[in-house]
């Protein structure tokens, strides 16, 4: 193999548009390494003439891969994130790259585009996970829409690979919620749940980029994510206004789709567990004509599964394809979707505790509804896009997303006054439907003699949401020796009806300047159009040309460290009414951030250590009661508030993730949060959100034994978080410190055979994950449990 500067390569190109050889699939088990090295043994596994220059590959790092693969897909799992692409196509190379002349005289190569007849092309996500055998990334571009690595992106991000979904086993998200960095997951219910980080719930979800909304009813409709059908999830903390729009200064999740592969990809898992617990999953992928410019990928998973709790079950069923077309050498078609349907005997609120937050000493296994409670979600989604590649590095993208989301649920909770146990219960009907729409330019550009990136675009999205429904008056019963045999009541649905539609329209854009070589300033901003229709009410708003900026600076000390500072915004609609019978003006969330983050071992290893300081303003609050009288015109039928709140949410945000050896997988991180009230008498210095822990820490790792024990892996994760508490009557109701420890055992049997056993919660700790009221939502964390797996490969 050859490394020369770009006048030599020019040649090789040439040669092998003429046709050198073909691009066979060979066996490849590539650790995590320097680039260069990493071309070299693909070169020479391969047989094919590997070109590159030295400059061009310095400092960076190829991720592991494995497995039975065609160049074309080594090559640009190699290169990912690194800021050149490279693919095989037959007899012909493609090589694109951008960057000024390098002390030796070679230079990165301009994309230089040489086609072939019956070419075969990669999965076209360079920045999957998928086959890396690696705990962090190289790229992600949740947090600016710009593909950047995590040490250059000026905030506190994360990444949950395929890797560590398999190796933890993760079924859905709220399993990643659970062992991400810096967010924490909240259960009200068996299937209701919140997503809390930095004080705040997380209020948007993004699928490949495209924001969903996820309020306090909408999360009702929406089943919690299967992952059978995605590459990773990508985590951005603190405000992200500029790609989400409305919403919380909270946390952004990303989850990014699989895509199709151009070689035959075909695995079937199968897992059994405590409680009966049963999944299934198949995944199958290949290129669809024999030229590969047609790829094809379908998913299916079933679960059906019992729990730790009397009565509570599940049956999910999640089915994916996706299509993927080269329109020609630059343009390329995707369309998809997925349906997931939940069938649950579940509980509409969980345990209570006294009137005063008193432990009722429920066990375990207390299920405080019925035989004949349900709640199912039946989630349908079509999404598409159109990517095109331009000759000078820039590219057109058009997505679009449609979501159908439906629940019919009949439940019921409990609550306790003191003396009785009530058991209440409602039955409603949910419909929510999201569209999403985007379009965005970007790529390169030279100022002043110097590269800079630029990305611009526009986006459209509406929700339009409907619920119907009624319940029931109370029924006593005994929480300790409980039936579950209520009789099963008529209920009215006419006494309920919540319907609405918002719509938003924005236009943004980002720029990363890079004045000089150390130093790295991204600006940008969002500007939005919000439309709220209350559809059987009176409290229709909206708000017009609403910007959200962004700002960040990073400074490279060294090919090792970095820092950052970075401003962020986001705002919030609220459809509280003042006293002159208007609405609130939405509240406002600002993220000041500061850090220093490390890129180790050419980036197989990432480290990120930061200082956040978040403040959101303008929060509606009730007038007191002698106000209300004299100055609210509709009270007592409603009442009146004023945007008098105001949150301050400070803390720590570290993490250290990726590869310490090319067999030792790691990661950990440790958030310290404090949020408080601010600038208001009655509740000055009063924390805001009292159970998302001030002290959260995470850790996960994943080792190859060496020598004759390499086919086994062993691994083990830790969860560990400070006391918490909910306010409840004149008291508090308390979940102190703990820790949660699991295992796991994988052995690989041979090329096809691979299995795997995880232990969760190995020392059986009795913890809230939500934690209860005299109105119920207490809900248990799952005792020690083990699930074994078996996943065959082709």
């Amino acid at each position: 193999m050859k490394q020369l500067p770009v006048r030599s390569l020019a040649l090789t190109i040439s040669l092998f548009s003429v046709g050198l050889v073909h691009a066979a699939p060979v066996d490849l088990n590539l650790p995590a390494q320097p680039l260069g090295d990493a071309l070299h043994a693909l070169g020479q596994a391969s047989g094919l003439e590997v070109v590159y220059s030295q400059a061009a590959v310095a400092g960076k790092v190829a991720p592991a891969i494995s497995g039975p693969m065609e160049p074309a897909a080594a090559l640009q799992r190699l290169l990912a994130g690194n800021g050149l692409v490279g693919s095989v196509r037959g007899n012909t190379v493609t090589v694109a790259g951008a960057g000024p002349a390098s002390s030796d005289g070679s230079i990165q190569l301009g994309v230089s585009h040489v086609s072939a007849e019956g070419a075969a092309v990669a999965t076209s996500d360079p920045a999957a996970t998928e086959g890396t055998r690696s705990y962090t990334t190289a790229s992600m571009n949740t947090a600016t829409k710009l593909p950047l690595s995590i040490r250059q992106t000026p905030q506190s991000v994360s990444v949950i690979t395929r890797q560590r979904i398999e190796d933890q086993g993760m079924n859905d998200l709220n399993d990643v919620v659970k062992y991400a960095p810096g967010v924490t997951l909240k259960r009200t219910a068996s299937d209701r749940q919140q997503f809390l980080s930095r004080g705040f719930q997380i209020d948007n979800i993004m699928y490949d980029g495209l924001p969903t909304s996820v309020s306090t009813y909408t999360q009702d409709a929406i089943s919690s994510a299967d992952l059978a059908m995605y590459d990773r999830v990508e985590v951005v903390r603190g405000a992200t206004g500029l790609m989400t729009g409305a919403g919380s200064p909270s946390a952004t999740l990303n989850l990014v789709r699989k895509r199709p592969t151009a070689t035959p990809q075909v695995s079937l898992t199968t897992s059994a567990g405590s409680w009966d617990r049963y999944r299934t999953e198949v995944d199958a992928s290949n290129k669809l004509n024999e030229s590969g410019t047609v790829r094809g990928r379908v998913v299916a998973a079933y679960q059906d599964q019992h729990s730790f709790a009397d009565v509570r079950e599940n049956q999910r069923q999640t089915f994916y394809g996706i299509l993927e077309a080269d329109l020609n050498d630059s343009t390329t078609w995707t369309l998809g979707a997925s349906k997931q349907r939940d069938d649950n005997t579940s509980d509409w609120g969980g345990l209570p505790s006294g009137v005063n937050g008193e432990n009722l000493h429920f066990s375990r296994s207390t299920f405080l509804s019925n035989d004949w409670s349900y709640w199912d979600k039946d989630n349908y989604s079509l999404f598409s896009d159109i990517t095109h590649r331009f000759d000078n590095g820039w590219t057109a993208k058009l997505a679009g997303q449609k979501i159908w989301a439906k629940a019919w649920t009949f439940s019921s909770y409990p609550s306790y006054d003191g003396t009785h146990l009530t058991q209440y219960s409602g039955k409603y009907d949910d419909t929510d439907d999201q569209t999403n729409l985007d379009a965005s330019l970007s790529g390169p550009f030279t100022l002043f003699g110097r590269e800079h990136d630029l990305v611009v675009g526009t986006s459209w999205r509406q929700e339009k949401f409907d619920q119907v429904g009624g319940w029931t008056s109370g029924t006593l019963i005994d929480g300790y020796n409980f039936g579950h045999d209520v009789p099963k009541p008529d209920v009215d649905m006419s006494l309920w009806q919540y319907r609405n539609t918002a719509t938003e329209k924005a236009v943004y854009g980002a720029v990363r300047f890079n004045p000089i070589d150390p130093l790295h300033v991204i600006l940008g901003s969002r500007v939005m159009w919000y439309d709220f229709n209350d559809r059987v009410g009176t409290t229709d708003y909206g708000v017009t040309r609403k910007a959200t900026p962004y700002a960040g600076v990073i400074y490279d000390l060294n090919d090792t460290y970095s820092v950052y500072a970075s401003y962020t915004q986001i705002f919030k609609p609220q459809n509280y009414r003042s006293t002159s019978g208007g609405v609130l003006s939405p509240m406002t969330g600002k993220n000041y951030e500061i850090g220093v983050k490390g890129e180790y071992l050419g980036g197989a290893l990432n480290g990120t250590l930061a200082l956040f300081d978040m403040v959101q303003k303008g929060r509606g609050y009730a007038l007191p009661t002698a106000q209300q009288i004299t100055d609210c015109p509709s009270y007592p039928a409603s009442s009146c508030y004023e945007a008098a709140g105001k949150v301050r949410s400070r803390g720590i945000d570290a993490e250290l993730t990726g590869a310490l050896t090319p067999d030792w997988q790691f990661t950990a991180s440790y958030t310290y949060v404090i949020s408080q009230y601010a600038d208001n008498s009655d509740n000055d210095g009063k924390l805001f959100a009292p159970e998302q822990p001030k002290h959260l820490f995470k850790a996960a790792t994943s080792y190859s034994l060496p020598g004759e024990l390499h086919k086994w892996r062993v691994g083990a994760d830790v969860y560990a978080q400070s006391a918490t508490f909910k306010e409840v009557g004149t008291g508090t109701s308390d979940q102190g410190a703990y820790t949660l420890v699991g295992l796991m055992a994988g052995y690989r049997f041979n090329d096809h055979w691979d299995g795997r056993v995880n232990v969760n919660n190995l020392f059986d700790k009795k913890y809230w994950q939500g934690i209860p009221g005299s109105g119920g939502a207490g809900m248990y964390g799952d005792p020690r449990n083990l699930m074994f797996s078996v996943k065959w490969s082709l």
